[in-house]
């Protein structure tokens, strides 16, 4: 069978799909805020600290579309809507939060490995790009 979508084969997409949606950066803290508890959109944006309201409508609408969250509209005046995760999102904050773990864990490691890397390489730079500091505190 070849696959639909260049290299990548149809047992791997899914993989290839769902690495794609948490290697975004703003995707990832939203599951992880919305994993707490509901919240409305303002409040959302607030804590997902740096996201501009274009980029969080179109996450919300793209984890709606996908099945992680649902938009609740309240019928108030003004109209209000709360997102939360589905039972589907909260299954996927679990990995998420195992990785999370992973990464506060062991920046230091890969500091280090990187360190020595460039020492050993004699460049200061990996594949003529300069390796980028772990900095866990923005993903807490």
């Amino acid at each position: 069978m070849k696959p639909r979508h260049g290299h990548i084969s149809e047992n791997c997409r899914p993989i290839s799909e769902i690495l794609s949606l948490i290697g975004d950066k703003w995707t990832s803290l939203i599951i992880e805020r919305l994993n707490e508890e509901p919240l409305r959109f303002n409040e959302l944006k607030r804590r997902v600290d740096g996201i501009s309201q274009k980029v969080l409508t179109s996450s919300l609408r793209a984890l709606e579309r996908d099945g992680f969250l649902e938009r609740i509209e309240h019928p108030t005046v003004p109209p209000s809507v709360e997102y939360r995760l589905t039972g589907f999102g909260h299954e996927l904050a679990e990995p998420l939060s195992k990785l999370k773990q992973f990464a506060l864990k062991n920046a230091n490691r890969m500091e280090a490995a990187r360190a020595a890397y460039d020492t050993r390489s004699g460049s200061g730079e990996s594949r003529g790009r300069q390796p980028q500091p772990i900095q866990p505190a923005t993903m807490v």
